[in-house]
C-alpha cells in the first residue's frame, strides 16, 4: 500500500522549516568560522590584541608616566636582545623544530668576538665576521643533524645547547671583558648600543637592527619562494618533498640562518651591556620560546607570523615594566607570562581543531 503524497501546502511548509534551521546552523558557524579563519589567516593579530590590552591598562593605572618616550623606548631597549633571539627561534620552529641552542650559540658569539680582538690582537671588524661565521656554522652541524641524520631537533639543540656553553666558558676561561677596555680600544664591539635621539626618544643601533630584521624575515617569509618552503616544510615534509621543495636545502639555510641572528644578537649583547661576558644571556632560549609561543607561531610548526614573535617579546617587556612601575612583585611577571603561555597553546589548539 502506497504512502500518500504530501500535499504542496506541506511541502512548502517543511522546506521553509528546514531553510531557517540551515540559516540558524550557518549563522553560528558561520560567526565561529569567521573568528577561526582571521585568526588562521593573521595569527599575529591575538598577540597583537594582547599587548594593547596590557598598554591600555597599565595606562589607565600609571597615567602618562607610562606612555612617555622615556617609557616606551625603554620597553624596546630591554627587549631587543629577546626580539632578535626570537627571530631566530621564529624560523626553526615554523618548520615544526626547536632550537635549544640559540642562547649558548649567542654567547659563545660574542665571546668569539671579545676574545679574538683581545686575545690575538685581531681587528674588531674581523673578530666580528669571525663570530658571526661560527655561530652560521654552529647552525648548519644543527640544520646537518636534523636533516641528514633525522635526528629530533629537541635532542640535537640539547646537546649542542651542553656543548656550546662548555666550550664557551673553557674557551673564554670564564673570563670577563670589561666595558672599559672595549670602549678604549675596540668600541665597535658595541656598535650595536649606540644610541640616538628622535623626538625626545633615545634609541640605539640594535633596536633598529631587530625592527629591520623582523621586517625583512616577514617579507621574506610572505613573498619569496623559500619563505613558502619554509611552511610547506613545517606543514607536511613529506608533502613538501613530493610538491619539489628541497626539504634537506631548505632546514639547513633555516638552521644556518638562525645561528648567523644568534651570532648578532651576540653582537647586540655586547652594546647591551658593554661588557663580553660568557655568563650573560644564559635564559634567551627560554626567553626565545616565550614571545614565540606568545607570538602565535605554532609549536606544530607551519602556521605562524614572524611579526608576532616581536609582539610577544613586547608583550613581556610591557608587563615587565608596567609592574615595576607599580611596584609590584617580579614574580606577579612571571605568574602572567606563564598564563599567556598555557592560554597561547590553547588559542593555537583550538584554530588547528577548528580549522581541521
Amino acid at each position: 500500500m502506497s504512502e500518500p503524497n504530501p500535499t504542496s501546502q506541506e511541502f512548502e511548509t517543511a522546506v521553509n522549516r528546514t531553510e531557517k534551521v540551515a540559516e540558524f546552523e550557518s549563522s553560528r558557524r558561520g560567526f565561529v568560522g569567521g573568528l577561526q579563519h582571521i585568526l588562521h589567516v593573521n595569527p599575529s593579530f591575538v598577540p597583537l590584541i594582547v599587548l594593547l590590552g596590557a598598554m591600555l591598562i597599565f595606562v589607565l593605572l600609571l597615567g602618562s608616566k607610562f606612555l612617555s618616550p622615556f617609557a616606551m623606548t625603554l620597553i624596546l631597549q630591554q627587549v631587543q636582545i629577546v626580539g632578535i633571539v626570537a627571530a631566530a627561534q621564529s624560523l626553526v620552529i615554523l618548520t615544526a623544530g626547536i632550537d635549544l641552542s640559540v642562547g649558548a650559540i649567542m654567547v659563545f658569539s660574542s665571546v668569539i668576538m671579545g676574545q679574538f680582538t683581545f686575545r690575538y690582537g685581531i681587528p674588531a671588524p674581523v673578530s666580528v665576521v669571525c663570530g658571526l661565521g661560527v655561530g652560521a656554522a654552529i647552525g648548519a652541524v644543527n640544520g646537518w643533524l636534523v636533516s641528514r641524520v633525522k635526528l629530533p631537533p629537541f635532542i640535537v639543540t640539547l646537546g649542542m645547547w651542553q656543548i656550546v656553553l662548555a666550550t664557551n666558558f673553557l674557551y673564554s676561561a670564564n673570563e670577563t671583558i670589561r666595558s672599559q677596555d672595549i670602549e678604549a680600544n675596540a668600541p665597535f664591539l658595541q656598535f650595536f648600543g649606540t644610541k640616538f635621539s628622535i623626538g625626545g626618544a633615545s634609541f640605539t643601533i640594535g633596536v633598529v637592527f631587530m625592527l629591520v630584521l623582523i621586517a625583512v624575515l616577514s617579507y621574506v617569509l610572505r613573498h619569496t619562494a623559500w619563505g613558502r618552503h619554509v611552511y610547506a616544510v613545517g606543514d607536511d615534509p613529506e608533502a613538501a618533498e613530493l610538491s619539489g621543495v628541497n626539504v634537506h636545502k631548505t632546514l639547513m639555510s633555516v638552521y644556518m640562518l638562525s645561528g648567523l641572528i644568534c651570532a648578532f644578537a651576540g653582537w647586540a649583547l655586547i652594546g647591551r651591556i658593554g661588557s663580553v661576558s660568557p655568563t650573560s644571556g644564559q635564559l634567551a632560549n627560554i626567553e626565545s620560546i616565550t614571545a614565540v609561543v606568545i607570538g602565535g607561531i605554532s609549536l606544530f610548526g607551519g602556521r605562524g607570523s614572524i611579526m608576532g614573535s616581536l609582539f610577544g617579546a613586547l608583550i613581556v617587556g610591557v608587563f615587565t615594566l608596567g609592574l615595576r612601575l607599580l611596584g609590584a612583585d617580579a614574580q606577579w611577571t612571571f605568574l602572567l607570562i606563564g598564563l599567556l603561555i598555557i592560554t597561547a597553546v590553547a588559542v593555537d589548539q583550538w584554530i588547528r581543531k577548528v580549522s581541521g
